[in-house]
């Protein structure tokens, strides 16, 4: 009943949107006298930001249609080069003749579109051969498909690194880091020639039990089955993904949002300022960034709770107590260069709990052990804004690049 209430919700909605919306035309139309003045910006600012919360958001596109590599700009096309039910391989292909060391950017499939990380893929993009998983709405998936577990997203990695060839770097950003980390580990251990060459872990969490935030706590105070009951729901007729088990995209946002409910509040707040006082550039980073927020996708119900059992409760992955598929998940057996990175402020994956994957795997040699914790920046901070451009990423790639060896 869950998904149908939203739905519900999400209906009376409409008529609150198309009146704001006509509201805020009206008075911000050249041919009302009262568009310049204060009362008229006033009622045109907040029917503005009424219509935009009450907007259903779909999917964003990349829009990364050029890059700029030393004084040259090179156009950037989306190739789609591996479809799967859940998931496509996609490419970021510039046009240039330009070798650069070949990375696999493997985006978190936690309620945002893999568009979460353009800021991401929009930096490395200079200097690198981008590839990314571009994580699919559950609902939007038939039941024809199948189901979709953890084990599965540990499938599609490997599959997507012997896809790429001996030679790619993975980039696992937040939730992927565990995922990746158990595939790099059964390549390792079958001695794969196709695992990758270098392994960046960013925000996630490996062991939970170090510096537990709101949401560790959170999966460790409910039981499986309390997700089950409370958060699990069944995607509504109307959709392909009709009678799918899904844990909602919006139930997400809520979290996400109510976890730092004043900041956003006050950021509406200031919008409202900025589109009264003609502002625009501001106000276009602030409808740009909510645009991208407050666009959420469903995971599939197997994927979500085997990740709060696995990761969350159990912590299988450092205990050295993980099976997927009847194969044990042993890191130790990974060999490649190792880079993590934290924020000193994060809320999600606290201090420590990326770190903790160098203490797995005692078999990398020390030199290609490399951790960067940036003072100063929360949870998003690591992989988006000017941190990560000016910081964070020069870091990252000076790792790849110094890695980029048979």
């Amino acid at each position: 009943m869950l998904y149908q209430a939203y739905e519900f919700q999400r209906q009376l909605a409409n008529p609150v949107r198309l009146w704001a919306n006509a509201l805020e035309q009206a008075y911000s139309s050249p041919y009302n006298p009262l568009s310049d003045t204060w009362f008229g910006k006033s009622v045109a600012a907040g029917a503005e930001i009424v219509a935009r919360l009450t907007q259903n958001y779909g999917k964003p596109h990349f829009g990364l249609a050029t890059t700029q590599i030393g004084n040259e700009t090179v156009d950037v096309n989306e190739e789609l080069l591996v479809r799967k039910p859940f998931c496509d391989l996609v490419h970021f292909h510039r046009d240039t003749a330009r070798r650069d060391p070949k990375v696999l950017v493997v985006a978190p499939m936690s309620g945002h579109f893999a568009t979460l990380l353009r800021g991401t893929v929009e930096a490395l993009l200079p200097e690198h051969d981008v590839h990314i998983t571009d994580w699919k709405d559950a609902r939007e998936v038939p039941l024809t498909a199948g189901n979709f577990s953890l084990d599965d997203y540990i499938d599609y990695i490997m599959a997507f690194c012997r896809y790429l060839g001996p030679d790619v770097h993975v980039i696992a950003v937040c939730q992927p880091s565990v995922p990746v980390m158990a595939a790099a580990a059964l390549m390792a251990e079958a001695k794969d020639p196709r695992q990758p060459r270098s392994l960046t872990l960013m925000g996630g969490p490996i062991d939970t039990r170090q510096s537990p935030t709101v949401p560790n706590d959170l999966a460790m105070r409910n039981s499986m089955m309390w997700f089950r009951q409370n958060v699990i729901s069944t995607v509504p007729m109307g959709y392909p993904g009709a009678m799918r088990r899904v844990y909602p995209g919006f139930l997400q946002l809520t979290s996400f949002i109510s976890m730092n409910l004043d900041r956003h509040v006050n950021a509406h707040m200031r919008q409202f300022e900025h589109l009264v006082k003609g502002d625009d550039d501001p106000a276009d980073g602030h409808r740009a960034f909510y645009d991208e927020y407050l666009a959420v996708m469903d995971l599939s119900a197997e994927f979500y709770l085997q990740t709060i059992e696995v990761v969350f409760k159990e912590h299988l992955l450092p205990r050295g107590e993980w099976v997927s598929r009847d194969r044990k998940i042993n890191p130790a057996a990974i060999e490649t260069a190792l880079m993590t990175v934290e924020g000193e402020l994060d809320d999600i994956s606290g201090l420590g709990q990326t770190k903790a994957a160098h203490a797995l795997t005692p078999n990398i040699p020390g030199a290609r052990h490399v951790h960067w914790e940036q003072p100063r920046v929360g949870h998003y901070g690591i992989f988006n804004g000017r941190k990560w451009r000016e910081q964070i990423m020069p870091r990252v790639r000076t790792f790849i690049r110094e890695n980029d060896v048979a």
